[in-house]
């Protein structure tokens, strides 16, 4: 009679940091959260104010995985405004409002040619760093309207975009732990959840990566230690990425976000770092993934 073997099943857990290069205080908080935390991975904003601090950092850390955090709207875009004047204003803003940017981007075919090259002048940039991209995601997830993702597509190849992240989370998880904005969370599912779908289609048509679950916008600005710990336990996936917004305050800058202190914490937390052993994931990069 022969033994059967029994494999240990394995899950893997991609902990990524957004808005690298936001400030100098997020690039500390991302730093930190990697050398003494959970944080496996980041998304880099290339225009930020902070963009070649955070850029020389990710050179002295190798293993801290760097991917292009796309802004396309809430913040500065590459090309200067005269070559995208549907889609910027005089100063090269993009809207505040990720409705009102999508719906131009949408329905308006000049701003849509002109999205093109600006999405291609950030990749570029990325690639003129001389880091290796990891993954695209995206400024409040702008990154996955059809148009943008289809234009990502098109040009996956020219830069070699292996991963993008589809944002996909059981509603039910988050309000066992947190029934606040419910309305907002009921809608941002049912949205969201309908730009996966699609999105899965293209991707696995193109022979992109995604992770199996994403978390962290349903409970954007509140991935604290104790939303955390209540959360991993309950995850079913074997391939996962959570993401959220650490910071450090300093004086005089701007804020990617009002508790991004707190979210630090729980990066740093030794109680987030067992949950995640004790419930069998690695901790992991998509930059990495494929070694594992």
């Amino acid at each position: 009679m022969l033994e059967e073997k029994v494999q240990k099943r394995r899950r893997f857990a991609i902990i990524n940091g957004d808005d690298f290069g936001f400030s100098q205080g997020v690039n500390q908080a991302i730093i930190q959260a990697h050398t003494q935390g959970v944080l496996t991975s980041t998304s880099l904003m290339v225009s930020g104010d902070a963009v070649e601090d955070a850029i020389a950092i990710s050179h002295h850390h190798p293993s801290l995985a760097v991917g292009l955090h796309l802004v396309l709207v809430c913040g500065r875009s590459v090309l200067p405004p005269d070559q995208i004047p549907h889609l910027v204003d005089s100063k090269g803003n993009f809207p505040d409002s990720a409705l009102q940017a999508g719906l131009r981007y949408q329905f308006q075919p000049a701003a849509r040619e002109e999205l093109q090259r600006e999405i291609r002048a950030q990749l570029s940039k990325f690639r003129d760093s001389g880091l290796s991209l990891s993954h695209v995601d995206g400024h409040l997830h702008l990154h996955s309207h059809p148009v943008v993702l289809r234009i990502l597509v098109d040009l996956a190849q020219e830069f070699n975009i292996r991963v993008i992240r589809l944002p996909a989370e059981e509603l039910e998880f988050t309000l066992k732990l947190d029934r606040r904005n419910l309305l907002t969370k009921l809608v941002w599912s049912g949205v969201f959840g309908g730009l996966r779908r699609y999105g899965e289609g293209l991707l696995k048509t193109h022979g992109i990566s995604f992770a199996e679950r994403v978390y962290g916008l349903l409970q954007t600005s509140n991935m604290t230690e104790e939303y955390l710990l209540g959360l991993i336990p309950q995850i079913q996936s074997d391939l996962i990425e959570i993401y959220s917004h650490p910071a450090v305050v300093n004086a005089g800058e701007r804020l990617n976000g009002p508790v991004g202190e707190v979210e630090l914490a729980a990066l740093l937390s030794g109680r987030v770092r067992e949950a995640l052993a004790v419930n069998g994931f690695e901790l992991t990069s998509y930059q990495f993934f494929e070694e594992v």
